[in-house]
């Protein structure tokens, strides 16, 4: 049985314990994404040595390649991929999102960022149909034809034996009218229901047709409701409500627009939901948005970017190690001038890769395209955000949070 605990708060900020069937989860924290059954350029064991919690799988990727049955034929994702820790899966709702409006017009969750680079660069635009049953697209791999609704996706998420799920949801787009971003919330409402149905059915039918059972009762997982409605406070109000009258776990997804936009839609959503309740902004997690998110009461998320930005050679550094650039937190290490710089990428930082390694051999291995440079970045990132949510947990306790957070953004 997963339970929530709040122990410390501090104005809206608070400090929690999430309790799983695979161990604890410190609140606030981050969740580092695993598309495919593993966070790309690190290791279980490089995971464990971060002290990383709790990883996120897809939904959308998983059931394409290797497929659910599989991994469940092998016990499930924790045992499929040597991870003893929580686990999180998505619904897959914003993946043929992707595969339909959000990779036609390059739309991601806010608006001046795309969200599809998990999927191929340069494919043709996928047909995505979305019906009152669920989504009919093209899988990316090999263009068959798939089919993914709010059944499918709870079967798909109990079968890879997740800790966290989530309730399939409708994506609205940021070119949607008022009328139309209404008609795709209450689509997700009614999803969001038969997501409910399918969930409790896997728990209370040995012999639910089409759906897995449970062996363990107490060890069923917490499904999340996902909150929508873009930007139109109206519709985010409705959304949140909703949620909370029928979840026990409240998600925030969707369009956020702008920045400033996000943090609206957080207050909003915050305003209008039980205060016990644990609360995840699905894929945002970079510097100023963790700081802004966790001082409005927020306790997980989700991101894409600390890994990308590696790849990309784009690495986390401290405050005081940005010079007088404002709100500054990275180096770009494919720069000239780090070639004969000896020191590591961030001064103070602890990680495997700043305690071994110049900055100038991170730039080698960049310019040389060397596999290694993959794991030593991401190793970084990861550990510097991760890093980061824990100065946070402890700020927080010691009543310490606005203090940090003037360190790191200014204002």
């Amino acid at each position: 049985m997963v339970q929530f605990k709040i122990l410390q708060k501090s104005g809206r900020s608070r400090v929690g314990k999430l309790t799983t069937p695979h161990g604890v989860i410190d609140t606030p924290n981050f969740i580092p994404v695993g598309t495919q059954a593993t966070v790309k350029a690190l290791s279980v064991r490089d995971l464990e040595e971060i002290g990383v919690q709790v990883v996120l799988g897809n939904t959308y990727h998983l059931m394409l390649r290797p497929g659910a049955d599989l991994i469940e034929k092998f016990g499930g994702l924790h045992k499929f991929m040597s991870w003893d820790k929580p686990i999180m899966t998505d619904s897959g709702g914003f993946q043929v999102f992707s595969l339909g409006v959000g990779l036609e017009s390059g739309e991601g969750k806010v608006l001046k960022e795309v969200g599809n680079e998990d999927l191929v660069k340069g494919q043709k635009v996928r047909l995505a149909k979305v019906e009152e049953k669920g989504v009919t697209f093209q899988s990316h791999l090999d263009g068959s034809k798939r089919f993914l609704g709010p059944r499918e996706s709870i079967k798909i998420q109990h079968q890879l034996g997740a800790d966290l799920i989530v309730a399939f949801d409708d994506h609205e787009s940021s070119k949607h009218t008022k009328e139309e971003m209404k008609r795709s919330l209450e689509l997700t409402e009614r999803w969001a229901l038969r997501s409910l149905d399918a969930y409790r059915r896997c728990h209370s039918e040995p012999k639910a047709k089409n759906l897995p059972r449970m062996r363990d009762s107490n060890n069923r997982p917490l499904m999340y409701g996902v909150v929508h409605g873009g930007t139109n406070k109206e519709l985010r109000i409705r959304s949140a409500r909703f949620t909370d009258e029928n979840f026990e776990a409240i998600a925030i997804g969707g369009i956020y627009g702008k920045r400033r936009d996000l943090y609206q839609i957080v207050d909003w959503v915050v305003e209008n939901i039980s205060e016990e309740k644990i609360r995840h902004l699905l894929g945002i997690g970079e510097v100023e948005d963790l700081f802004n998110g966790v001082e409005k009461g927020v306790d997980l998320f989700d991101c894409v970017a600390p890994m990308r930005r590696a790849r990309n050679g784009s690495l986390y550094i401290s405050p005081k190690n940005s010079g007088s650039v404002k709100n500054s937190f990275t180096l770009n290490i494919r720069l000239s001038k780090y070639a004969l710089d000896k020191k590591p990428i961030d001064h103070g930082c602890l990680c495997y890769t700043c305690g071994n390694f110049s900055r100038a051999y991170l730039n080698h291995l960049y310019r040389a395209n060397e596999i290694l440079f993959h794991n030593l970045a991401t190793y970084h990132n990861v550990y510097f955000i991760t890093n980061l949510l824990k100065k946070i947990r402890e700020a927080i306790g010691n009543k310490q949070f606005d203090k940090l957070r003037g360190a790191f953004c200014p204002p």
